[in-house]
């Protein structure tokens, strides 16, 4: 009998829009990871949903003056639209607003409550007399009193990073009303991490395929000391306490969110019409939980998850949590919060879904911070997929159709041992994929095509075909097979793309097997269907064109002194500067020259501020013909040095008037 398999990905919250950063943390390796153990034919469900309780979508909804269920209906809708365009399999995203989490939470913490787990303890707070109501952290705003910003949250100054509480804040606010707040006691429950410490070193210590950056994170915490943490809070957005005497306070969402990986998998049996099948995976030992999440999750996944289904008694323990690290883009941080990245609704609009798999997959976290830029999605589509992959299967395809009438030719015995070199190398596939290195999984995948590329070049059907029709057929007949070994092999990366394969080789998706790589499964005398061009070639936008017309008009060139003499240099003042939309580098400017005024667009934004230019004295080119960039006309130049990637203004020496002639 097989291992049940249970993966989860790390629930979004429901406030804002899935960006490269998340998907890159947890879903893609996630994602990865479930299709290559659905080609093994193993028993896997992968679960998710969004995180739809706590004290920022309450604060996003008095924002925006919404319902918290108008904020979360939107994020959540958006967010599932944008993993499904982006190809992330789960068998459901679910939702931690849906009655059956709620019931499966306020049921795991009647189990602890009624087991004489959790304790109370009461804690002064700030509270609201205008508002009515308690101030969870995220409610309050105030003076930090390590730095002095005068906007720091009540759990965070953004200013200086300061990790507060709301009690410690100057000067302190009700970001719902602006009410000053006084000091009550309110009464919470506890659960008591800290007796939790002891098992969880000795459960994590067994853990030896653990990533070492998970363990040491652990570690980190075990040395401090686990403290205990309250599990309720006095907020109207959540899951309401099961309590009598209790009402107004709600379950803490982080003891609650992870529970929702338990509720989905309950709404996933339901729907399907087995309602009891959800603890085959949660209850029975030999289930493999597998949690799937960025780094910034790894004290729930890791410590406090695992400590309360231990307490509660009845559920598995996580298997591996293979946490990664931080994605940066072109040098920042991914942020939903600063609005720093790529968001997926709008990567996958400017790009084919499997290059965005294929390019993140390549640029994974998996043991320290990596680096993604704009035009890395152009560079791997460019000169890997389309120049590798893509190349092999369309010289392959073109070449049958164009000289055994669009059929699989017959297959010989010409390199009988190439297919087994494939199995060999998915072999390679496998391990990488099984001990969770994606992107080396992602690189011998690679391998395969490359090898196929070097068959097709080394065995010159083109030449062959002259004198041996017959094996150059059986070679052709290879590359056919080698196609089909592909389309499975990318199908955990490029899923889009491996069934346009399996489309052009009139092949059922059934054949989506990993035993079936290397194995010779394309039937003699198929006819192939339409071709297409795999990865067409990605070019530059307009705009980087326009920018790149630019800097190559600002280059220097050797020319004569008669020539040179026809340039005309004037001093000129600058009287307004507005950045170019939807440009990095340009600015238009309007200046100044003597009696006239004219409009010049430079490209020195990356350089300058707009206000910092105004009443500036510049030299420019008085008499260039008119040009425009991107779209915005230009009647000149204004002359500028620049060295070691430091731009300066050329400007005259002490007072003159604009219009002066410059020799």
């Amino acid at each position: 009998m097989k291992n049940k398999i249970l993966v989860t990905a790390a629930l979004p919250y429901a406030n804002g829009y899935i960006h490269l950063g998340h998907i890159a943390g947890a879903y893609l390796p996630a994602d990865l990871f479930v299709r290559y153990k659905r080609l093994r034919d193993e028993d896997i469900i992968f679960i998710c949903g969004s995180d739809e309780h706590g004290t920022a979508i309450e604060i996003s909804a008095l924002k925006e003056k919404l319902t918290p269920k108008d904020i979360i209906d939107r994020y959540h809708n958006a967010n599932k639209a944008a993993f499904e365009e982006l190809g992330i399999s789960f068998d459901i995203f679910s939702r931690t607003s849906n009655e059956i989490h709620h019931k499966t939470a306020q049921d795991f913490f009647m189990n602890l409550y009624e087991k004489g787990l959790l304790y109370t303890k009461s804690e002064k707070q700030l509270y609201s007399e205008k508002d009515k109501k308690f101030l969870a952290d995220r409610f309050v705003e105030g003076t930090c009193p390590i730095c002095g910003f005068e906007e720091a949250r009540g759990d965070q100054c953004e200013s200086c990073g300061s990790n507060l509480s709301p009690l410690e804040l100057k000067n302190p606010k009700s970001k719902i009303s602006g009410d000053t707040p006084i000091v009550k006691e309110s009464t919470h429950f506890y659960f008591p991490l800290e007796k939790s410490q002891k098992f969880l070193e000795e459960w994590i210590q067994g853990k030896t395929d653990w990533k070492s950056n998970v363990k040491n994170y652990c570690e980190g915490w075990f040395k401090t000391g686990l403290k205990d943490r309250a599990i309720t809070r006095d907020l109207d957005w959540g899951i309401k306490l099961p309590l009598e005497g209790y009402e107004g306070k709600v379950i803490y969402v982080w003891f609650e969110a992870p529970i929702g990986y338990i509720s989905a998998t309950k709404e996933l049996f339901i729907g399907k019409g087995e309602p009891e099948k959800w603890k085959d995976y949660w209850q029975e030992k030999d289930t493999r939980l597998i949690h799937f999440i960025g780094k910034d999750n790894i004290i729930f996944h890791a410590i406090v998850f695992p400590a309360m289904l231990e307490a509660h008694g009845e559920y598995v323990l996580p298997e591996n949590v293979p946490a990664n690290e931080f994605l940066n883009f072109e040098g920042g941080k991914l942020s939903k919060s600063k609005g720093h990245g790529v968001l997926v609704k709008d990567a996958v609009r400017e790009f084919n879904p499997d290059v965005i798999r294929y390019t993140l997959g390549s640029n994974l976290p998996e043991n320290k911070d990596s680096e993604l830029n704009n035009d890395d999605f152009k560079i791997k589509n460019n000169n890997e997929l389309a120049a590798i992959l893509g190349n092999f299967v369309n010289r392959t395809i073109v070449f049958a159709k164009n000289k055994f009438d669009n059929l699989v030719p017959e297959r010989g015995d010409a390199d009988a041992g190439v297919l087994e070199e494939v199995e060999r190398l998915a072999g390679v596939v496998s391990e990488n994929y099984d001990e969770y290195r994606f992107r080396d999984a992602i690189s011998s995948t690679m391998d395969i095509a490359r090898f196929a590329n070097k068959y097709f070049n080394d065995s010159e059907p083109w030449k062959i075909i002259k004198s041996d029709k017959e094996k150059c057929g059986s070679i052709i007949n290879n590359c056919i097979q080698i196609c089909g070994s592909l389309a499975i092999a990318i199908a955990p990366v490029m899923p889009f793309t491996s069934q346009k394969i399996l489309n052009v080789l009139k092949q059922e998706s059934s054949i989506l097997k990993w035993e079936n790589i290397g194995k010779a499964f394309v039937k003699d005398k198929t006819e192939l269907g339409d071709n297409e061009i795999l990865f067409p070639q990605i070019e530059d936008k307009p705009e980087e064109k326009a920018e790149a017309e630019e800097v190559k008009e600002a280059e220097d060139n050797l020319i004569d002194i008669d020539y040179f003499k026809k340039i005309e240099l004037r001093t000129a003042v600058i009287l307004e500067c507005e950045p170019v939309p939807k440009s990095k580098k340009l600015l238009k400017i309007i200046i100044k020259v003597g009696e006239k005024k004219k409009q010049i667009v430079a490209g020195i934004a990356e350089h300058y501020k707009p206000e910092e230019l105004i009443g500036k004295t510049i030299v420019v080119v008085n008499n260039l013909k008119k040009s425009k960039l991107m779209g915005v006309e230009s009647h000149g130049m204004l002359l500028a040095a620049k060295k070691d990637g430091k731009l300066k203004l050329v400007t005259p020496e002490g007072e003159i008037e604009d219009g002066g002639d410059v020799s």
